[in-house]
């Protein structure tokens, strides 16, 4: 059975919540492995929680990484804007289908409340009422057998009349049978009492007699009087309940249809209910469609967790983030503008990225950001275990193509071999296993190669992506280019892209095979590296660098 502890559940403060360390989409293997190492490295030193993500799928090359060192693979992000779960919750105790108007509308008092959850014995939300639901239904004319079409329970008709069930059973149900005020006298009543009425009278033995003998199902005796033995005999051998109340007639007859279930009255259908996991730009726009006060929030499962207000949307709190190896807005996890930047960690040119606040920004002109965080490691005194070591020599390692990139700098290489010494491994054995499980295209989807490593740019007034995928046999790029000519043709559009570049690297060559997607595209790079294409692919020799020999070329080409 569910439980509720009858209180609001607030999101973690600063200090409880965990801090998400995330690459750029499309991850490559120093994406990953740098937000797994750095995450480690902040909890070293903070001894607060630092959560490494990923904001896309993996390439074959980074999940062999992971495999190799045995470590788990980082649960995708898709987004960092704000959830329902980074917001107030108000924890309400849900109230059952069988209680009373009178009782629903004492809680929403007690709790200073509009709306009221309805739930199973097993905390499955059934329904609400709101003040209004309660409002309309004192409003609302009924005919005298309303507490028989409720199915009303004796139980909710003694707490309200505030009396004393004197005979029967709290848990038996009114279900048939009228209400009747024995005003007249008994000859005049036997016309009018029907089998199961519940008659309301005051101290009047031959009215109480009357309606028992004409089978009533309950006599409510008013104004406190006493019931006598024989009456409750003959009530007894009839089957009739009996219940006492200190209350006038009068009031006893305004008050009593307050007895009724408020599961009569309640909204079952359509019900306006939000997860935990729903953004807050996406709930907002409900809210102010259907106004109500207060909205239902419920697991997967239908289990009633609690009550969020729209006045509660503005106090929530934005997911805490550190970037790793990357800084522009184009490359980083949706919902960014959403989200509390606190570092970044990059070794690419300073792009797009604007924070409301200062964060500590670390950009080093290194060909790999593990390179950065292994410098920090250092620097903090944090020893390097041969996991980490192995992780971060494998993404240096990538991002150089094995130090043949022109970003790769003396101190890449030297502290790759350091690592590769921590983690027990050879560097040129380990790269050759690393690009061949990279390489192995056969199953994978014309989406999965494309998109391995794809990275999006603003060029001026250009959109541009380039995509790099990366071999140490030459026939196979160029099988590639020409499979997914097609495929990188058909998303232009998609991506609302202007160009396309996917370069094939041969990394034993040091050379790429570039195919040129978008007007004006194969005409650019030509410009930019005064080469002539083939078609739509031109061969750049020596150029194995998108950040550092593509990017920027391309990039000066269009300013001119």
């Amino acid at each position: 059975m569910t439980t509720w502890n009858n209180k609001t559940v607030k999101p973690q403060s600063a200090k409880e919540r965990p801090v998400y360390v995330i690459g750029h989409q499309n991850p490559d293997t120093d994406s990953i492995c740098s937000a797994i190492a750095y995450a480690n490295l902040k909890e070293k030193i903070t001894g607060k929680r630092y959560i490494p993500k990923r904001a896309g799928q993996m390439n074959l090359e980074t999940k062999y990484v992971l495999k190799r060192f045995g470590v788990k693979t980082p649960y995708y992000l898709s987004d960092v804007r704000r959830q329902v779960k980074d917001m107030e919750v108000n924890a309400l105790k849900p109230i059952r289908g069988c209680l009373s108007l009178k009782r629903a509308w004492e809680r929403m008092r007690e709790e200073t409340v509009s709306t009221l959850p309805v739930c199973t014995i097993d905390g499955v939300l059934e329904g609400i009422i709101t003040e209004g639901d309660i409002a309309e239904s004192y409003m609302g004319m009924y005919t005298a057998d309303i507490l028989a079409r409720a199915k009303t329970m004796y139980k909710n008709i003694v707490e309200t009349l505030n009396g004393e069930l004197v005979l029967g059973d709290m848990g038996d149900v009114l279900d048939h049978g009228k209400i009747l005020i024995a005003a007249a006298n008994p000859d005049t009543l036997e016309n009018f009492i029907e089998e199961g009425d519940v008659v309301i009278t005051g101290n009047r033995y031959e009215t109480q007699l009357c309606a028992i003998e004409m089978n009533a199902g309950c006599v409510i005796v008013s104004a406190g009087a006493e019931v006598s033995r024989t009456i409750l005999k003959m009530a007894q051998a009839n089957n009739c309940h009996i219940i006492k109340t200190p209350l006038d007639t009068f009031t006893v007859a305004r008050l009593i249809n307050q007895s009724l279930p408020i599961e009569y009255f309640m909204t079952r259908e359509n019900l306006v209910t939000f997860g935990m996991d729903d953004y807050l730009d996406d709930i907002r726009e409900t809210m102010q469609k259907y106004r109500h006060r207060d909205f239902p929030v419920i697991s997967k499962d239908g289990q009633f967790i609690g009550m969020i207000s729209r006045r509660k949307l503005l106090g929530a709190i934005k997911k805490r983030l550190v970037l790793v190896d990357h800084n522009e807005m184009s490359q980083a996890v949706d919902g960014l503008a959403d989200a509390e930047i606190l570092e970044v960690i990059d070794h690419h040119r300073i792009g797009s990225l604007q924070t409301t606040g200062p964060v500590f920004f670390r950009n080093q002109p290194l060909g790999c950001t593990a390179t950065i965080i292994t410098m920090m490691y250092r620097e903090n005194n944090v020893p390097i275990d041969p996991v980490m070591a192995g992780l971060m020599c494998s993404a240096i390692i990538s991002d150089t193509l094995m130090f043949r990139s022109p970003t790769c700098t003396p101190l890449d290489k030297q502290i790759c071999e350091e690592l590769a010494e921590i983690a027990g491994i050879q560097v040129e054995e380990h790269a050759k296993a690393m690009f061949t499980a990279g390489s192995d295209f056969g199953n994978r989807t014309d989406e999965e190669i494309l998109y391995q490593d794809y990275k999006k740019f603003v060029m001026g007034t250009h959109q541009v992506a380039i995509g790099q995928i990366s071999s140490m046999d030459d026939k196979e790029l160029i099988a590639l280019r020409d499979r997914l000519r097609p495929y990188a043709q058909s998303i232009l559009a998609k991506d609302s892209l202007d160009m396309i570049f996917l370069m094939l690297t041969d990394i034993l060559n040091e050379s790429t095979y570039l195919l040129c997607v978008g007007e004006d595209s194969t005409e650019l790079v030509e410009q930019a590296f005064g080469a002539e294409a083939d078609g739509d692919t031109v061969l750049l020799t020596g150029v194995v660098s998108r950040k550092k020999q593509l990017v920027p070329r391309l990039m000066e080409t269009l300013q001119q």
